[in-house]
């Protein structure tokens, strides 16, 4: 080993809020926060869907529940999550596939999943809850 190799600084500690983590390693770290959420999410999100099926009474419950503007909140919260988790997970696709790896490239496509996942969020979250 070279000498510079040795001497280079390394950190002392790791804390998360100090470390300034490239584009790419952000969006990877918000792919599995997406995946984690919508995964513990997917009991009352299962317990909405069966409840609008159940009968007429019960959809109307469920939809008053979505009208509460909390709810309409974390409902836009799992939109985000489910889109960027996907969007993500086929830049993952491609990486795995050995396409991207160069730095200018992983960096484009990270702007690209968070501006794409971003836009359909409000586009699709925009024509779910204003509109309908």
């Amino acid at each position: 080993m070279s000498e510079t190799a040795i001497k280079k600084p390394r950190p002392k500690h790791l804390d998360l809020m100090v470390i300034r983590q490239p584009l790419p390693a952000f969006v990877s770290i918000l792919h599995r926060v997406s995946g984690a959420g919508l995964f513990i999410m997917l009991p009352v999100l299962l317990w909405l869907f069966g409840t609008s099926l159940g009968s007429p009474e019960s959809a109307t419950a469920a939809v008053e529940c979505v009208a509460n503007p909390l709810v309409k909140l974390i409902l836009f919260g799992l939109l985000w999550a489910y889109l960027h988790h996907f969007c993500a997970g086929i830049r993952f696709l491609f990486l795995d596939m050995h396409k991207g790896l160069d730095l200018a490239t992983a960096r484009m496509t990270s702007w690209i999943v968070l501006g794409v996942s971003l836009m359909l969020t409000v586009l699709i979250g925009a024509r779910l809850f204003l509109l309908g």
